[in-house]
């Protein structure tokens, strides 16, 4: 229902998948990857950062680009990306080629991630980062799976997906905002109280509905409590919660401080 950079649908054995994402940018790229010959796809991606002179340290190295592998090479890179980022902005055709320009921006942005500013332009800076040899041979096995499966796309709020559409043979994963962690995705009020109460209730409406599910979630962070689901936990005993404790220290973006004392869990109706 959240499927974000669409890992677990491309890991799962099953007969179908469905991505919903309610960011649109996220879907493009995922449907670019998958409606496009895999070559086409890194041609425009190849073709991209020659054009506008990115770096490209699997095929130079890093003295190249009188930089330094610990540094990593934004400082090189953030003049091209400027161009690339300001020319992306300026496009008004949301195609296939759309959305490939915007994966290699996400490549060379902080953290590799998607943010656009409330008029819709993208607007992160650029990151240390490039279109490395290991992200190519990951990028390359992702679109060998996701053209392999049976899958299809939306983009919709989640209370939009029907219930009555799906069946016992059905499985339902949701992986949302998490309502006491910060992330680009639930910036600007992506994700409220209001929204983690009707996403308890969808829940469960698809266990009266004998559809099976699994929650992904936190219950506390940095010293936060997600009171709601709890709660909503405590009310439903049917449902089981596991705690999983998994080591994030080699994380971009997380250091082994900032999640002490969080409590990640899966709760599922099974």
């Amino acid at each position: 229902m959240f499927c974000g950079g669409g890992d677990v649908g491309t890991n799962i054995q099953c007969n179908y998948v469905h991505f919903n994402d309610k960011d649109p940018n996220v879907i493009g790229i995922l449907n670019a990857f998958k409606q496009l010959p895999k070559e086409e796809t890194l041609h425009i991606i190849n073709d991209t950062i020659n054009h506008y002179h990115l770096s490209n340290v699997s095929a130079n190295g890093y003295t190249y680009y009188n930089c330094e592998s610990g540094k990593g090479v934004g400082e090189y890179n953030r003049e091209p990306f400027t161009r690339l980022r300001n020319d992306f902005n300026q496009l008004e055709r949301r195609d296939y080629h759309y959305y490939i320009l915007l994966y290699v921006l996400v490549i060379y942005s902080f953290n590799n991630q998607i943010r656009f500013n409330r008029n819709g332009k993208f607007n992160l800076p650029v990151g240390k980062r490039d279109f490395n040899e290991k992200m190519q041979l990951k990028l390359n096995a992702f679109i060998d799976r996701l053209q392999e499966i049976d899958c299809d796309f939306s983009s919709v709020d989640f209370r939009e997906i029907q219930i009555n559409a799906l069946s016992a043979n059905d499985f339902v994963y949701v992986d949302p905002p998490y309502l006491i962690t910060c992330a680009t995705y639930n910036e600007q009020g992506g994700w409220t109280d209001d929204l983690e109460h009707a996403l308890c209730q969808y829940l469960d409406e698809l266990h009266i509905h004998n559809i099976r599910f699994a929650l992904s979630n936190v219950l506390t962070s940095k010293g936060k409590a997600n009171n709601i689901l709890q709660d909503w936990l405590n009310s439903n005993p049917q449902y089981i919660c596991h705690h999983l404790n998994y080591d994030y220290s080699n994380s971009s973006y997380q250091t082994s401080d900032r999640i002490s004392g969080s409590d990640e869990v899966l709760i599922t109706n099974y």
